[in-house]
């Protein structure tokens, strides 16, 4: 993956600290707005949350503020990490929550639903089904963590997101703005 993709954060586009805490609010409310349509529900346990340069952008920054970052080598550090959330070219990067409230029912969903991440879909106009790809470092002992990240390589943008996991087949069609943003991020990471 290329560092110099045009949907990747620059080191040059992350500001210091202290400038970035002056223009938090702002960029913080821009950036929710932006959130919204790639905020993506499916079912009542799982969210999908796509991500772009300007959503990992205040990511950054929001982490160099909280933890003060100064040092040049640990800001790098930072862009490239979250940079790899975004993917590569043709690729659309999110986060998959799986949010369970109760406590009692959570590790036992988490190990029942072991395997989920590879029945994940986006599924394109023509009706095919793109596979999520995965890390297999994130799937411990015999259950899913709870925040698994996930790319999908797509030729377009999805108008549809599933499981086809057994016990959770699930699929919710994107409206016009969620399809709307995922074109526009995949369309970035040609360019």
């Amino acid at each position: 993956m290329s560092q110099g993709a045009a949907h990747h954060v620059r080191r040059a586009d992350i500001v210091d600290w202290q400038t970035y805490s002056d223009d938090r609010d702002s960029m913080r409310s821009t950036t929710m707005e932006l959130k919204k349509p790639r905020r993506i529900h499916l079912g009542e346990h799982l969210t999908f949350l796509f991500e772009n340069h300007d959503t990992i952008r205040y990511q950054i920054q929001e982490i160099t503020r909280a933890e003060q970052i100064t040092r040049e080598s640990s800001i790098e550090l930072e862009v490239e990490t979250y940079n790899a959330m975004l993917g590569g070219r043709g690729q659309l990067g999110c986060a998959l929550l799986i949010e369970i409230q109760d406590e009692a029912e959570r590790r036992p969903l988490l190990e029942a639903w072991v395997g989920l991440q590879e029945c994940l879909y986006a599924e394109l106009a023509d009706g095919s089904r793109i596979r999520a790809e995965f890390d297999p470092a994130q799937v411990g002992r015999g259950r899913l963590s709870a925040v698994q990240y996930l790319r999908f390589t797509l030729p377009e943008g999805p108008v549809r997101l599933g499981s086809d996991f057994p016990v959770l087949e699930l699929a919710v069609d994107l409206d016009g703005g969620q399809r709307a943003a995922l074109a526009a991020d995949l369309a970035a990471t040609l360019g």
